[in-house]
């Protein structure tokens, strides 16, 4: 399936900025890509990205090396851009501690956001749901930093005005609204 989109975005939007994430590794650790698909992953889709959105656990699966602190985050987030992906952002939601902090790598520099973190079991979908906005502001052409900022602010906003749906990891307020700069 990675052969075929690849092959589909070569020939009908080679020039679209494409945003990749992983998702490989689901909230409770299980595996979600077979390990051909982890091949196709890394062989043919990665040197397309213009941005990769690795949480930790997937982040530690393609970089081969546990990625606990700050310190590593850095390492894989240079280690990852040898694959191929011109720009990476490490989500650092699954670090310990009451800070929430992500790092872009791209230009072979890092920009860190970080902001307190937020109590609430509405988080279901949170890394698919900033790349999907990251991948909307570059679509509007605004640059990567900007639209990583933007994105933030939005996912942020989704969970502070979640519904509180369920009893477990919720969804996000979607239909939230954020103003750019």
């Amino acid at each position: 399936m990675i052969e075929t989109v690849v092959a589909t975005l070569r020939k009908h939007a080679p020039a679209t900025p494409l945003v990749v994430d992983p998702v490989m590794v689901a909230k409770g650790g299980h595996r979600l890509l077979l390990s051909a698909a982890e091949a196709a992953l890394r062989e043919v889709l990665l040197p397309m990205a213009a941005l990769l959105t690795p949480n930790l656990p997937e982040a530690e699966v393609l970089a081969g090396f546990a990625v606990r602190t700050e310190a590593d985050m850095r390492r894989a987030a240079e280690h990852l851009a040898r694959l191929g992906p011109r720009a990476i952002l490490m989500k650092g939601g699954h670090l310990d501690g009451d800070r929430v902090i992500d790092l872009l790598f791209h230009e072979g520099r890092f920009d860190r956001f970080e902001d307190a973190r937020i109590k609430s079991s509405s988080t279901h979908g949170t890394g698919c749901t900033l790349a999907s906005a990251i991948a909307a502001g570059l679509a509007q052409k605004m640059s990567l930093g900007d639209a990583v900022m933007r994105a933030r602010t939005y996912v942020r906003r989704a969970i502070e005005t979640a519904p509180g749906f369920g009893r477990g990891h919720g969804p996000l307020n979607h239909a939230v609204t954020v103003r750019s700069g």
